[in-house]
């Protein structure tokens, strides 16, 4: 990243380059296509930056990545893409585990000649299901809110060990039930 963008800018700058984009390709590539919500417009969601361990490292302040939800006519899908533009067009189809709070998903790379690489991961589509943009973003953020629940307050309920479960007893005292 360089001195003059910081990573509020890059990510404000990425972000609207994003809308841009798929607000063109909803008016050219998929003008007339019957899979279009009309009650719905293109409208990125809760981006925000992320380091992603497999690729970045948070001490250098290298490769920063932000992640949101991108909501269109045609889709909604989570996205990821780096706050400096990459091309990296050797990612496009390729399918890659990325986590996201507590959760791993599934991204399919992309690259846009205007835009340059991202990865992105589908959660509806179509979007008739929608039926107005408010209906679509207020899904959007609860998705997000429920992503963005720091690991350590996801309650974990302690699993006995397995010896102790097959032999009937409790994990918490070695008492036969």
């Amino acid at each position: 990243m360089s001195a003059a963008s910081s990573p509020a800018a890059a990510l404000s700058r990425r972000v609207c380059d994003l809308v841009d984009l798929f607000r063109g390709i909803e008016r050219d590539r998929m003008a007339g296509v019957p899979v279009l919500n009309p009650a719905l417009q293109v409208e990125a969601v809760g981006f925000e930056p992320a380091f992603d361990p497999a690729i970045a490292d948070p001490e250098s302040g290298g490769d920063v990545e932000a992640v949101g939800i991108l909501v269109t006519p045609w889709f909604m899908n989570l996205v990821t893409m780096p706050l400096e533009r990459r091309d990296d067009v050797a990612c496009v189809g390729v399918s890659r585990t990325r986590p996201v709070g507590s959760e791993n998903f599934d991204f399919i790379g992309g690259h846009e000649p205007a835009f340059g690489s991202y990865a992105a991961c589908s959660l509806f589509s179509p979007m008739f299901e929608f039926v107005d943009q408010a209906a679509a973003v207020a899904t959007a953020r609860a998705v997000l809110t429920t992503l963005r629940v720091p690991v350590a307050a996801v309650e974990q309920t302690p699993s006995p060990a397995r010896r102790s479960f097959l032999l009937g007893r409790s994990s918490a005292t070695g008492a036969v039930r």
